[in-house]
């Protein structure tokens, strides 16, 4: 039977990876054809360096995702922290409960919600044209935050209490005991929240859609604007780029996670 399940194995991957293997072909294919490849060639590369319109979306969609991946971090390490000091064992289930909520929301729903929250904040403040960078800011770092959660929280619990208590008792403060022992502990939890909340951020359509403003436009946004009219194959090229970007960074989650497994291994012997 192991012929079997290795053949059910490879024809579900075949599924998944397919039309990915199809974009990142065909983004090398010199003639611009979808029903012959001719010629490998990085033509449509170079036309999409040239393109100053995606340059400028790829810029919105970098600094949209750095700035509120990183805002995601702090304020969510923050929280598992709260959350894991907290004595009182149903205000955990509850904290736990509700940060998990824009995670199982659906995007269209949490788009919609802030769409009407940012609409109606202007209303009252008489404020014209608000949706733009800073809404997308707020958006993008609100449904980050439940993954960051997420991955710092499991590593507070994993800690050793006993550091934290030696700590304090050989004089560190509470705040020095926090940026000296707990949080290079769970510094694998924070590197993977960033990395998820980068990438979540740089794909991210739906709630952008909802809270974006013309002269804001991120990639995501661009490559559905272009699918209205004839899609250009350096929109290819602009696929094989973020895959591969992606790609990069998954790389390096799972580097820290085994990395950070290890040095808690190494601690737990000595």
């Amino acid at each position: 039977m192991k012929w079997l399940s290795r053949s059910y194995m490879a024809l579900i991957f075949l599924i998944l990876y397919a039309p990915i293997l199809v974009v990142i072909l065909f983004s090398f294919n010199e003639s611009g054809n979808l029903s012959s490849f001719s010629n490998f060639s990085f033509h449509w590369y170079r036309d999409l360096f040239r393109d100053g319109e995606a340059l400028k979306a790829l810029k919105n969609s970098l600094l949209l995702a750095v700035v509120s991946s990183l805002l995601a971090t702090v304020i969510g390490t923050l929280a598992a922290f709260a959350i894991y000091r907290s004595s009182n064992k149903r205000y955990q289930r509850a904290m736990e409960s509700v940060s998990n909520i824009p995670m199982m929301n659906p995007d269209i729903v949490t788009g919609v919600s802030m769409m009407l929250l940012f609409v109606g904040v202007t209303a009252i403040l008489k404020i014209n044209d608000v949706l733009g960078v800073w809404t997308m800011i707020i958006a993008h770092t609100t449904f980050n935050l439940p993954y960051v959660i997420l991955s710092v929280l499991p590593k507070f619990r994993q800690m050793d209490r006993n550091l934290t208590e030696a700590a304090l008792d050989l004089g560190c403060t509470p705040a020095q005991t926090f940026l000296r022992v707990e949080l290079p502990s769970v510094l694998p939890g924070i590197v993977s929240g960033l990395m998820m909340s980068f990438t979540l951020s740089l794909d991210d359509f739906v709630i952008s859609h909802f809270v974006s403003s013309p002269d804001f436009k991120t990639l995501p946004l661009y490559i559905y604007n272009q699918t209205a009219h004839e899609v250009k194959f350096s929109m290819y090229a602009l696929c094989t780029l973020m895959i591969v970007a992606i790609l990069v960074l998954l790389i390096l989650v799972n580097v820290a996670g085994s990395v950070g497994e290890r040095k808690q291994r190494k601690t737990g012997v000595k």
